[in-house]
Parts: C-alpha cells; sequence; structure tokens
C-alpha cells in the first residue's frame, strides 16, 4: 500500500436520516464448470448497511472480496440477486423504469481511471453537458454557466471547457470525472478507487477536493480502496468485505484503534508508516482466498486464520455488535483484547 501526502481529516457532520440502506444485499453468478457444468459464485452475500447524509463510508478488502461488485448494485448498473437496496427510502427492487431513471440521479459513481472512464472524442463541455441535457430542463446557456461552476468548483479553468481528455494530466482528468459526477448533484457517490491511478503526490490534492466537495454539498459517499492510508484520512465509517461479507463494520477510529476480526487486524497490520509508535507487528496471512465456486463450511476465513477453532469450521458467525462495532467472528472478543 502507497502512503499519501498529509491531508485535511474530514470535519464533522450532523447525522440525519439514512440517504442509502443495504439489507442483506446479495449477487449471485452462474458460471460454467466444464462443457457440461456449472456453478454459482456468490459474489455478494447478505451485505448489509446503512449510509447517512454527509459522512463516507469506506469499503476494504483484498481483491475478489466483492468491493467492486458492491458498486455495481448501488449504482443500479446491476439488480440484486436478493436482498433490498433503500435510496432515500425508495425501494429499488420495486421501481419501475422511469423511478430507477430518477434514483439514478442521486447515485453517481468515480471510476478508477480516469482516461478510460472519459470519452476521447468528448470535450469536457461536451462530457459535463450531456448529463445535463438529459436529466434537466436547462436550456443551453444555462447549461454552460453550469459547467463553467463546476468546473471551478473542482479546480479547472473555465475556459478550457473546449479541450480533450488527453490534453490534461492524469489529476486534471480525474478533475473532471468528478464533475461530471457531480453535475447532477447527487446524494450519493460512489467512488470506486478514485487515487489509486494518480501520481503519491496529487493524491493528497483529490482527496482535499472530494472533503470540499462534502463540506460543500453534504454530499454522502462509498469510497472503495484498498489502501488504509487513504481511508484513515477520509472516512467517517469503515466497512472490511472478505470473500462477498461483511467482516467488521464501525466507525473509523474504532476499526483503526482496535480491529476485533482478524482479517481486520492483518489488513491493518500491513499499512506502512512512518512513525515508528504507530507501526503494528506484522501479521502474515497464510494461504489465499478461498475458490469463489467451493467455499469453505463455517467461516470462510477460517482456512487463513490463526484463531479458527472447531466452531469456526462448522459454524457461519453472523453479523453481531462487539466494542461498538459490527462483526462476523465468534471469537471477536478474544481477538481484541490481544492488542490490549
Amino acid at each position: 500500500m502507497n502512503a499519501v501526502p498529509e491531508t485535511r481529516r474530514p470535519t464533522a457532520h450532523a447525522e440525519g436520516d439514512a440517504v442509502l440502506v443495504a439489507d442483506q444485499l446479495a449477487k449471485h453468478y452462474d458460471v460454467k464448470r466444464g462443457m457440461f457444468g456449472h456453478g454459482t459464485v456468490k459474489a455478494l452475500n447478505g451485505v448489509s448497511f446503512a449510509l447517512t447524509r454527509g459522512r463516507t463510508l469506506a469499503v476494504v478488502g483484498e481483491s475478489g472480496c466483492g468491493k467492486s461488485t458492491l458498486a455495481r448494485q448501488l449504482t443500479m448498473i446491476e439488480a440484486p440477486t436478493s436482498g433490498r437496496l433503500l435510496i432515500d427510502g425508495q425501494d429499488v427492487a420495486g421501481a419501475d423504469h422511469a423511478k430507477i431513471a430518477a434514483l439514478r440521479r442521486r447515485v453517481q459513481m468515480v471510476f478508477q481511471n480516469p482516461f478510460a472512464s472519459l470519452n476521447p472524442r468528448k470535450t469536457v463541455e461536451q462530457t459535463l453537458g450531456e448529463p445535463l441535457a438529459i436529466n434537466t430542463p436547462l436550456t443551453s446557456t444555462e447549461r454552460a454557466e453550469r459547467i463553467a461552476h463546476m468546473m471551478r468548483t473542482v479546480g479547472l479553468r473555465p475556459e478550457h471547457a473546449k479541450r480533450y481528455p488527453h490534453m490534461f494530466s492524469g489529476g486534471q482528468r480525474q478533475r473532471v470525472a468528478i464533475a461530471r459526477a457531480m453535475i447532477l448533484d447527487p446524494q450519493i457517490v460512489v467512488a470506486d478507487e478514485p487515487v489509486s491511478a494518480l501520481d503519491v503526490s496529487i493524491q493528497a490534492q483529490i482527496l482535499n477536493l472530494f472533503m470540499d466537495l462534502q463540506e460543500e454539498f453534504k454530499t454522502s459517499y462509498v469510497f472503495i480502496s484498498h489502501n488504509l492510508a487513504v481511508v484513515e484520512h477520509i472516512a467517517d465509517d469503515v466497512m472490511v468485505m472478505y470473500f462477498g461479507g461483511v467482516a467488521e463494520l464501525g466507525d473509523n477510529r474504532t476499526i483503526f484503534e482496535r480491529p476485533r476480526h482478524p482479517y481486520t487486524r492483518a489488513l491493518m497490520s500491513a499499512t506502512p508508516s512512518i512513525f515508528e509508535a504507530d507501526r503494528r507487528i506484522r501479521i502474515k496471512l497464510q494461504g489465499e482466498m478461498p475458490s469463489p465456486l467451493n467455499p469453505p463450511s463455517g467461516c470462510t476465513f477460517h482456512q487463513r486464520c490463526p484463531y479458527a477453532i472447531d466452531r469456526c469450521r462448522q459454524e457461519e458467525p453472523k453479523l453481531r455488535e462487539v466494542d461498538g462495532r459490527q462483526v462476523s467472528c465468534h471469537r471477536a472478543e478474544e481477538v481484541g483484547d490481544a492488542d490490549a
């Protein structure tokens, strides 16, 4: 993981009603196995959380844990196999085409690679103007004013609206992508690794931009990242995912100061720090994540867990409250006390 330069920590926001609720959200895929066989991959398996206005929920975990699948459900790119997704109190599963189109205005996405996510044949003006033309009754003059204002807001010069994506640096392209996501004034922005493709010197600038926009517009973020140094700076709450499920969920300080799940402890121990006092004893996990076509019985983490007992191999742990956070581990109390 790459460290990031010092950034301003997020300011506190007043909590209100949840703008997004995931309730036992699941996404399963049927895949072929050989010539005649088939199997089911449970990419997302019963994920539940609530996101309140003006807060940032960071979703972390290693590759294959279900982070990007979750992003596709939240942005309504794919329909969930089961469970409920409520946006501003409205159930997406029961919504018709018109309602889905209206809800999509409220949830926007920022992708990892700004060059790949922007159309190279369109100018910045066309990229930002298209969602306004489709989703609002604004006149061409009003759209131009909105585009100029949004470009200034994300730190770009309005006179550069006629330029194409290849004419900008990587950081500037990501600012364009953020402007595109914010142009419709969404309630929720899902950011999937939005700074991992940028130079470390630029990452802090983009993170601060996210914070400034959140403070101005009270936007809620689902911030997907593998970089815990980034997460610690920007997140209000942290959800750790493993094998399609939630391993641990709680507020930033609670999770980082004393993680209760063995997998969370291993992730935290791998976070680099320039200060010796902040360094943790490195925990090396044995083996790889199990095959999604052949999941283990009991706890999906037990084959790599140093705390595993017979109960872990036989009984799947349920998400429960332990020490001010939700954690799915039979031995969560003992795991946390190991750091005390």
